[in-house]
This record gives C-alpha cells, structure tokens and sequence, in this order.
C-alpha cells in the first residue's frame, strides 16, 4: 500500500512553505516518526516524519519546491519489518555526474540532521561539500551557514597555496576576473517575507525616528554591584534588557498611543504588553514575543530572552512564539552599531532601537567627564504618534535608566 506524505497545517496565518531539506532519499527505508524532510516558512521551520514504515518510493517535491498545505510531498510504500539500518533500495542507477554528491550526502549521514542547520545543509548541498568535514560551532556543535562559508574559504586558501607561483601579469588577469564573477543564489521564504514586510512598512506608514542619549553609569553601576546577588538568587545574569523593558513598559503606559495599532480609521489602545524582542539569526531576524511582560519579573524576562535566543540558535521557535506583539525593542549595540534608524513591525506603531555604549565626554556640573553613553531611537508612525509623544517617550526612559531606583517607585 502506498502512502502520501502531506504538507500538514503549518500554524496560524501561514499557508506556504519551502521545502528546505530532504533529510532521507528515494529508496531508503524508513520508520515511522523518522524525520523525513524539512520545510521552511516564513517564520519558523518545521520537520515533517514518517506515519508509516516503509521505502520511500518517490520524492515529489525536490528542495526548493513551494508547497502548500494539503500537497504531496512523496510517497511511503509500506513494507512492516526492515531494520532501521538495512540498507537503501535504489530504483535506478546513479548517473556518474551525480556521484560526487551522492558520495558528500552518504558521509553527511553520519551527523543527525538536528546537528545541521536547513541553510548549512542547502549551502552544502550546493557547494559539494562533505559536512563529515565540517566543524560545528552552534550549540551542542551544530552546523550553521558560517561553519560551511569557514570550511569553504578554508579550503580555497588551501588550494591556492598548492598552486605554482606565475607571473604577476597572469595573477593579476585571474584576479580581475574573479573580481567579476557573479552567484545567484535563491532567497529564502523567511527572507522574501522580510523583504516584503520591510518594504510595506516604509511604504504603508508615516514613520519617523527621533533619538536621545542615556548615560548609562548608574545601570551599569547597578549591575555591577547587585548582579552576582541576582545571579545566585535566580540562576541568570541581570542583563540591560530587562531593565530597557521594564523602563519600555513604564513608558508605554504613560504614552498609550505607542502601544495602539491602526484598525480603518480606529485607534486599537492595547491594555497588555507583548514586548517583541527582536534577534539576528542566520536564516534572518526573528522576533519573539513575552507576553504580558508587564507582570513578569526582572529575572522571569532575563530567563525568556535566554530561552527565546537558544531556541532562535536551534532553529526550534514555534509559530505561537512569534505572534502577536504590542511593542518591539531591537538591540543594534550587541553587533557594534552606534546609530541606526530601525523599522516599525506592523501593526506596531512603535520600536526601540538600543545601540552601543561607548565611552565619551560629556560637560556635567561644569566639568568635562568621560561617561558611557547609549544612543536611544523610537521609530513611530506619525499617523497616530505625535512628535512630542515620541520625544518624551524617550525622555521617560532616559530617566529610569539614569536613575534606576525611579523603577522600583514606578512598580
């Protein structure tokens, strides 16, 4: 009997997906619950399993195929009793242009297909590399895109160094050449829908940012000397972000129209606070939600980021992690950045973009002191946020942030 293996119902809103990566190939046996291929959409990725034992008989929809749900994505002959290890049914002979890849894929086997990012084993799959070779350096050694690009560049400098030395006029004639090379390389689901949501959100709202400054002495004093207290009390570091959140909620709540959305020509005020945090992966940003923030402690927010981070690395955010939102906080600082201008997340109307501290004079009390300082920015939607909403939002969490204390008073 010959069994259809389903695209399954993807989670709220999402309807299409890509399929990523084919962790099996026609003719090997499978058993049921083993992990057949993964699909990728645009906001999580998802692993589709075997319901039936058996071979499988046909891939229907190759790497790269949009699906939706409800599509075949192949077909599972039935057969009850095989060993898990017996080996594979080939149901035609391999072309040898072919080999080279079939050989790189039987010597990836030897790594569970958790270990392997689905962008690290596309770049492999394109690049012909044998990922036994590769190092991990994700979480528990899994595979991401940077390990691959790493072995990659490895292996060129490696060749090149094997080459005989040739006239500079030659060198210089291969180096032009190369300089002019192109790739094309197909965009990911999750980056076309970035793509596409970015583009929307310049285009469908009056977005503005405006930007202040913190000195950020007395929360780094703060931390200083109250963190391995907290760390021994709650298991976790106390981090800048607990206390930006904290301090964004504070400020939410004394300027609502930041945390509204536009509905046709009504204003939707939000009495709760889903803080969206938004975090850099390799496959693209992602943006989890902590839900009901404001009732969360600062080690319970700490704890969430924690998990929504590990889980971003892992490849392991449902689509429930990231629906919804109130309000959104980005940190630019963790990759360098001094100033930037970020954009809104809609419906959100609002977003708070943290940045670098950096260590600068300043004039206080007549004096110049060095300080560490922190650029803030709001980007807002003009259509409902006014100027001097925005500006004192910003003052609010100047405040706080300045003199932290004021966040105890504040609850």
């Amino acid at each position: 009997m010959t069994v259809k293996i389903i695209v399954p119902e993807l989670g709220e809103s999402v309807l299409e997906a890509t399929v990523s990566n084919w962790l099996k190939k026609e003719g090997d046996y499978v058993n049921v619950g083993d992990v057949l291929v993964e699909l990728e959409t645009d906001k999580v990725n998802l692993e589709v399993g075997a319901k039936s034992a058996g071979v499988l008989q046909k891939i229907q929809a190759p790497n790269g195929s949009d699906v939706k749900v409800g599509d075949v994505l192949g077909m599972i002959e039935e057969k009850e009793g095989q060993p898990k290890e017996s080996a594979p049914v080939t149901s035609a002979p391999v072309e040898p242009k072919q080999e080279p890849a079939a050989e790189n894929v039987r010597a990836s086997e030897k790594l569970s297909a958790r270990q392997i990012s689905p962008v690290a084993s596309r770049l492999a799959s394109e690049k012909n590399v044998d990922l036994s070779k590769v190092s991990g350096s994700g979480n528990d050694g899994r595979i991401t895109k940077a390990d691959v690009e790493s072995y990659l560049q490895g292996a060129a400098k490696a060749e090149a160094a094997s080459q005989p030395e040739v006239r500079f006029e030659a060198q210089a004639s291969a180096v032009s050449s190369s300089a002019r090379s192109e790739e094309r390389v197909r965009m990911s689901r999750r980056r076309q829908t970035i793509a596409k949501r970015l583009l929307e959100a310049k285009q469908n709202t009056a977005m503005l940012t405006t930007f202040n400054e913190i000195d950020m002495s007395a929360t780094m004093d703060l931390r200083k000397r109250r963190n391995d207290d907290f760390q021994k009390r709650h298991g976790i570091k106390l981090g800048f972000m607990s206390l930006f959140t904290k301090a964004a909620i504070s400020a939410l709540k004394a300027y609502p129209a930041i945390n509204a959305e536009i509905d046709g020509d009504e204003i939707v005020y939000k009495n709760y606070y889903d803080i969206g945090m938004a975090i850099g992966s390799e496959e693209g940003l992602v943006v989890p939600v902590i839900r009901d923030a404001d009732k969360l402690s600062f080690a319970e927010i700490e704890k969430s980021i924690k998990a929504f981070s590990e889980k971003t690395q892992q490849g392991k955010l449902s689509v429930e992690d990231l629906r919804g939102g109130t309000f959104t906080i980005t940190n630019g600082g963790v990759f360098g950045s001094l100033l930037s201008t970020p954009i809104l997340n809609p419906p959100q109307v609002g977003i708070l973009g943290l940045h670098k501290i950096e260590e600068r004079p300043m004039a206080v009390n007549g004096q110049v002191v060095i300080r560490p300082m922190m650029y803030v920015a709001l980007s807002y939607d003009h259509r409902i946020v006014d100027g001097r909403e925005a500006v004192q939002f910003l003052v609010h969490i100047k405040q706080l942030l300045e003199d932290p204390a004021w966040m105890l008073v504040e609850g």
